[in-house]
């Protein structure tokens, strides 16, 4: 490419003309939008002249957007009779000048510049001599399509938002993915569709919902069309939420001359904008998705509308279910799956980074359970590949990259392979923010090679789908109470204020207050009447407890207190359980069926392998160490009716865990005597 660098470092150091008035990581609002502003003119300037003279002949008469369109034959035009150069003709008036050649734009351009919010800079740059500074550098950059093609315009203007990401790592993260990730995406997924990807006369659709800054739709293309089939029409689709960074998607596409109508969204005030509660492309299937959602982002504000389609079931996006709401990783990629196309229309392969938590988050019959099961049971799941920690920007966290489609080779049908690739990197000389590490090409060919070969090793293993299912059944133990009156256990029960009312008349209060209080000493008298006899059976306790009650005429009521000698069914079951204990030597607690009762404080549950009989399970596993333990029959799998519930989790890291036994006794010894002996030499010389 021509002076590909030499452009950019020209650009790159017209920022540094900001420095001092403007953070760093706020270069990119100014230089972005007068990079595309200054691209747009450039193409512009060869139908210049046509265009306002149909304008000025038409302007009020007819609609001149179509014919302006047709004479510039690259869908937009400017009708304003200045340019970069006439700009700086009139130093005084040129912030003036600037927005009026904005607004003459055609519609599209001004709804990206408008999302870039760039009339706010504009004031700021308004002071001084900074914006004629700035238009002055920038007219001496040559653009013109004649000089830098489409195709290197783009490598630009992704190398200026690559250099301004990296200048304010802080909030990189939120928006920008590191090139050798999407690399690395692109190579596996494509690679994977290299036959089909070499016919002749194709046209191919790519699709990212979260897309940001169009990183992945443009890294995508241009893989395809250099290392695959450089004839293939590729249309380009993405959804953004956040406004500056839609709008740098949009002029990525615009500078192109790629369909930037097919970028979607950008909404600045719309709560509801999100690609999860506002599918722009609700109509339409693609042959590929890639996607870097957000991670932990709670989806509160989409909450409605996500659940109303949830109870649509698989009429809508989200028909296996929702997770919590504090993570909607596993929403977007229930969304992706609905873009898929069928397998008659050549189906679809999918492509996304997931932090850990959608792995195994969530317990059998949980809303992220039920979503790996859909996924894992429909076998739409083809790999996952864990990448090394410190790749993004704003965090160091691991991450995951899920590849999933409804096509798999038939050597894949009914499998999943997992790609350990966490070690696969090279350390940066120096980190930006939250990076350290790198995957360089050597490291995405490894990745790749695993991926295709689809065989065992230390770095590659595959399993059935159903590996990674288990059911989670309830193990329940009796319950075993001693019961005991004595002043420790009395005290674990307040019986003050038990039957008053805030709302009371306060004029009532203090005779109330007297009535209560001859009342509950009327209870304590007759419990305490028992003795301190420690209990081991709860129907002999219960009988005596009721006994003592009766001795002392004091009755069970369910509803009003009408009299001293009552007390509430729910005060003598709360007084029961304050003078209980567990004890493990007591009579087990049977209910009126003859039936033991469990204790829920010792319930717990086991995840029994799928495949395996869970009563054999249950006998070998459980029975050996609490003999008195068993199944609770009544919790049973929503699908299969089965005991137990059916949950899915896959636990990357644990299959290629590795024992590193501890070091030998010996050694650790000898060690500890050299430090000793290092520690007395030192403290004699003192």
């Amino acid at each position: 490419m021509n002076n590909f660098q030499s452009k950019v470092s020209l650009i790159w150091n017209i920022a540094e003309l900001l420095r001092g008035s403007w953070k760093r990581h706020e270069y990119q609002d100014v230089i972005l939008p007068l990079t595309v502003l200054k691209r747009l003119d450039a193409v512009l300037a060869i139908s210049k002249e046509k265009v306002l003279s149909n304008y000025n002949q038409h302007h009020g008469k007819i609609d001149t957007d179509p014919i302006l369109k047709d004479i510039t034959k690259v869908g937009f035009y400017n009708v304003s009779p200045y340019d970069f150069e006439k700009l700086l003709d009139d130093q005084k008036d040129i912030a003036k000048n600037l927005r009026s050649y904005i607004n003459s734009f055609s519609v599209n351009v001004q709804q990206i510049i408008e999302k870039f919010d760039f009339d706010k800079h504009l004031t700021r740059l308004e002071g001084g001599n900074l914006l004629y500074l700035i238009i002055k550098e920038f007219n001496k950059i040559d653009l013109h399509p004649d000089t830098v093609s489409n195709n290197e315009m783009g490598y630009i203007f992704e190398e200026l938002i690559r250099k301004f990401s990296e200048q304010s790592n802080e909030t990189a993260g939120e928006h920008y993915t590191p090139r050798e990730v999407i690399q690395l995406m692109v190579e596996v997924m494509f690679t994977m569709d290299k036959p089909l990807l070499k016919k002749e006369h194709l046209i191919k659709t790519i699709y990212d919902p979260c897309c940001g800054t169009g990183g992945m739709l443009a890294v995508s293309k241009k893989f395809i069309l250099e290392n695959i089939n450089d004839k293939i029409d590729i249309f380009l689709y993405g959804q953004e939420l956040n406004p500056v960074t839609y709008a740098i998607c949009k002029a990525d596409m615009l500078i192109k001359s790629e369909d930037a109508d097919k970028i979607k969204g950008g909404e600045k005030d719309n709560n509801k904008a999100s690609t999860l509660s506002n599918d722009q492309f609700y109509d339409k299937k693609f042959d590929y998705v890639l996607c870097n959602p957000p991670y932990g982002v709670d989806w509160k504000k989409d909450e409605e509308v996500i659940r109303l389609e949830a109870s649509r079931g698989y009429a809508g996006r989200f028909g296996a279910g929702t997770p919590r709401t504090s993570d909607g990783q596993l929403l977007f990629l229930q969304h992706m799956i609905s873009k898929m196309r069928n397998t008659t229309d050549g189906g679809t392969r999918i492509a996304v980074i997931f932090n850990g938590s959608p792995l195994f988050t969530g317990d059998a019959g949980s809303g992220e359970s039920e979503i790996r099961r859909w996924i894992l049971e429909n076998d739409s799941l083809e790999a996952i590949v864990a990448l090394p920690d410190q790749l993004f920007y704003n965090t160091g966290i691991s991450t995951y990259v899920w590849f999933l489609t409804n096509r798999k080779p038939k050597e894949r049908q009914g499998k999943a392979q997992l790609i350990d690739a966490r070690t696969f990197f090279k350390k940066m000389r120096k980190s930006l923010g939250n990076k350290r590490h790198e995957i360089v090409e050597e490291d995405r060919q490894r990745i790749a090679r695993l991926y295709l070969d689809f065989k065992e090793s230390k770095y590659s293993k595959i399993f059935k789908t159903t590996d990674f299912a288990f059911r989670q059944i309830t193990v329940e133990r009796p319950l075993r109470l001693n019961f005991q009156v004595n002043e420790e256990r009395l005290a674990r029960r307040d019986f003050g204020g038990s039957c008053l009312n805030s709302e009371e008349n306060p004029a009532e209060y203090d005779l109330r207050s007297a009535k209560e209080d001859q009342r509950i000493s009327k209870i304590l008298e007759a419990i305490k009447s028992i003795g301190d006899k420690l209990y081991k059976n709860r129907d002999e306790f219960l009988r005596d407890f009721h006994n003592a009650l009766k001795r002392s005429g004091i009755q069970i009521v369910k509803g009003q207190l009408d009299s001293e000698c009552h007390i509430l069914a729910t005060e003598q079951k709360m007084i029961i359980k304050a003078l209980s204990e567990q004890d493990e030597e007591a009579d087990i607690c049977i209910d009126s069926k003859g039936n033991p009762e469990s204790d829920s404080e010792l319930r717990d549950t086991e995840n029994v392998p799928y495949d395996q009989d869970v009563y054999e399970y249950f006998e070998k596993e459980v029975k050996p160490y609490v003999p008195d333990a068993w199944i609770d029959e009544s919790k049973r799998d929503h699908k299969d009716n089965k005991v137990g519930k059916v949950g899915y989790e896959i636990p990357v890291t644990r299959y290629f865990y590795e024992y590193t036994p501890p070091r030998a006794l010996e050694d650790i010894e000898r060690d500890i005597e050299k430090v000793e002996n290092e520690l007395l030499t030192f403290l004699k010389k003192l």
